[in-house]
């Protein structure tokens, strides 16, 4: 299948580079320069990841990011200057998939792309050893890729969801941060902590009656993370 990507940078140069790398690898690339017309591709193509820079006019990557969360599930990239830590954390916590810092190399990025599209084309692609899991109120089927609590179908993106799996199916178990990234991810992990206490906050914000006091995804200090048994 060729994967329609879509990449939005308000410098042509980044965009025109970016095309380059995706189309050597047979994906089909389109093009936007601010985020009004990230939005205005979304909507009249099927795109299967977006590229988005955050310092953009008119609407930046962020601001775009949050409105697409809205109501579509797509993987989301966001490149980022490599001194704006604050864009990354904001661009995770809007919704965003992972994160790029400028300047990048080409490896690096398509790694990313194909990571993602692999855990959005499948959900995470783990082998299915039984089809529900369940802690407390939160259920998952793995059959249909569905997440419910208190009998509510929950919205969770391709990586909230690989992470709860992980966790759900091994109940009790402390996964640390470079586990859990690089079982998810599917690629090693360097310096991954906030991007995985970023989903772990996105989580409990989805899945606990108070995220601050979480009752079954917890933290346990110095070591990581895991769900607590029924």
């Amino acid at each position: 299948m060729g994967y329609n990507i879509l990449v939005c940078d308000d410098e042509k140069d980044i965009v025109d580079a970016i095309e380059i790398y995706l189309k050597s690898e047979g994906y089909n690339v389109y093009s936007a320069y601010d985020g009004l017309q990230a939005l205005d591709v979304l909507k009249n193509n099927e795109i299967h990841l977006i590229i988005m820079d955050v310092m953009m006019p008119k609407l930046d990557g962020i601001a775009a990011t949050s409105k697409i969360r809205a109501d579509n599930n797509i993987p989301i990239i966001i490149l980022s200057a490599k001194s704006e830590y604050t864009d990354k954390v904001l661009g995770l916590n809007v919704g965003a998939d992972d994160y790029i810092t400028k300047p990048f190399n080409a490896i690096e990025l398509l790694a990313r792309v194909k990571s993602n599209l692999r855990r959005y084309t499948s959900l995470g692609s783990m082998t299915i050893e039984e089809d529900v899991f369940t802690s407390g109120t939160i259920a998952l089927n793995d059959k249909i890729k569905q997440v419910k609590v208190d009998n509510k179908i929950v919205n969770l993106t391709p990586n909230e969801y690989g992470i709860l799996k992980l966790l759900i199916k091994n109940k009790d178990r402390v996964f640390s941060s470079n586990e859990i990234y690089e079982y998810v991810w599917d690629q090693p992990a360097y310096n991954v902590k906030k991007i995985i206490s970023v989903h772990i906050s996105n989580l409990r914000e989805k899945l606990e009656i108070n995220p601050r006091e979480p009752d079954y995804i917890k933290s346990v200090y110095g070591m990581g993370y895991k769900i607590v048994g029924d």
